[in-house]
């Protein structure tokens, strides 16, 4: 399928309330030949240092600009760190530079992104965020031969399309969310459970993932509910809940929607346990819930930092280069940029249809644990991580996996 075909298909999978507006933005791009250097060969490079340009995409402002701003600084800190030690490609210097590009989790700007990376021959991308985006633009690079590392967005159909182009370094929903589902039956021993997502790829598809392991394992799901992303009134919801008299809250979304959910649960004096999926054990859970989040728990990709090796001294260089705390995922922003960079580094070329046979054979020690690929792109063997609220603070509980 042609690039521009791909991209019509991609747009009307992630909009269709807008297919019009976009469309005529892509024919235009197409009018002017704005895609006609997709087939100009990478080959051809100046004297000097090699330029390795990789694109990054998230939601850089808006209501998940943190999450964003989070994750680009650990790719550019892993980009940092690369020129730092003077990497090599081949017979050439290789000098890299991060592309940022904001989204703000919106599916027809992810597109956009997508387009607008291919058209600009980046050597590879990092992103998106948002699973809702990411599964679009996803077919976007899988027409322009760019390997795209998602370091965030979980939804397990990224990598269940068959492409060529798509990989994980973190785990997706149905081993973080499967987790959970049999840990709550098996040993939080839940009665009757209650699951509440925010209709996004992202928090439905892991609250799916959750209802469906719980189903498995003989629990009972008592409630379905959900609320649009925007919201933060979940009355009507909770009280449904309330009266199923469950005693376990699953839910899928981002911290500021599970702070306002524990906060509600907390004025109705609900008995239920809230348990979250990714996304929630982070430091902006704890600001926003306040004494209302004591006791809450949540499943989050990968090992603690501290516990492993190189955890205490990323956090560090994190800190140090940015002024500010590790939020939630730049540990994994760091490795997917560094899996493209050993790829190539491995490979000798910075060219995507030569370094991504390197890519899919990779294994080495990340930030987050070990990453390597399986055969569909996603993480071999990913861990999560069961968080709960003790004083104030997120404090693990256990690992399963990795």
């Amino acid at each position: 399928m042609s690039l521009a075909a791909t991209l019509r298909t991609a747009v009307a999978n992630a909009s269709a309330t807008r297919l019009t507006t976009l469309c005529g933005t892509l024919a235009t791009a197409l009018a002017l030949g704005a895609f006609g250097t997709l087939g100009v060969s990478r080959s051809a490079q100046a004297a000097g240092p090699l330029s390795v340009r990789v694109g990054f995409v998230s939601p850089l402002s808006g209501d998940y600009a943190n999450y964003g701003r989070d994750l680009e600084n650990g790719a550019q800190l892993a980009l940092d760190e690369a020129n730092a030690q003077n990497l090599r490609i081949g017979d050439q210097p290789a000098h890299f530079e991060l592309v940022p590009i904001d989204d703000r989790g919106d599916p027809r700007l992810g597109v956009q992104a997508a387009a607008t990376l291919a058209n600009q021959n980046v050597n590879a991308v990092v992103g998106h965020f948002n699973s809702g985006t990411a599964i679009p633009a996803s077919r976007v690079y899988e027409s322009a031969g760019i390997p795209m590392i998602s370091p965030a967005a979980t939804n397990p159909v990224i990598t269940s399309q068959g492409f060529a182009n798509t990989f994980m370094v973190i785990a997706n929903d149905a081993q973080n969310a499967g987790v959970a589902g049999a840990w709550a039956v098996e040993v939080m021993k839940a009665k009757r459970v209650a699951i509440v997502d925010d209709r996004s790829a992202f928090g439905q598809g892991e609250a799916d993932v959750f209802e469906r392991t719980v189903r498995e394992h003989g629990g009972n799901v008592v409630a379905r509910e959900f609320a649009e992303s925007v919201s933060d009134d979940f009355g009507p919801q909770l009280a449904k809940i309330k009266a199923a008299d469950a005693d376990l809250l699953y839910f899928g979304g981002l911290a500021r929607q599970g702070a306002a959910l524990v906060k509600q649960m907390k004025e109705r004096s609900m008995r239920a346990q809230f348990v979250a999926g990714g996304g929630v054990a982070n430091a902006d859970f704890i600001q926003a819930a306040g004494a209302a989040g004591e006791g809450a728990m949540a499943w989050e990709y990968g090992r603690p930092l501290a516990q492993l090796p190189d955890g205490p001294r990323f956090e560090q260089a994190y800190r140090s280069r940015f002024g500010s705390n590790v939020l939630a995922y730049a540990p994994f922003g760091y490795d997917a940029a560094w899996a493209a960079i050993h790829a190539m580094v491995n490979a000798k070329s910075a060219k995507p249809d030569v370094y991504r046979g390197a890519l899919k054979m990779l294994s080495f020690d990340g930030v987050t644990g070990r990453i390597a690929f399986e055969p569909d792109g996603s993480l071999k063997n990913g861990a999560s991580t069961l968080w709960q609220v003790k004083k104030g603070v997120w404090v693990p509980v256990t690992t399963r996996g990795g």
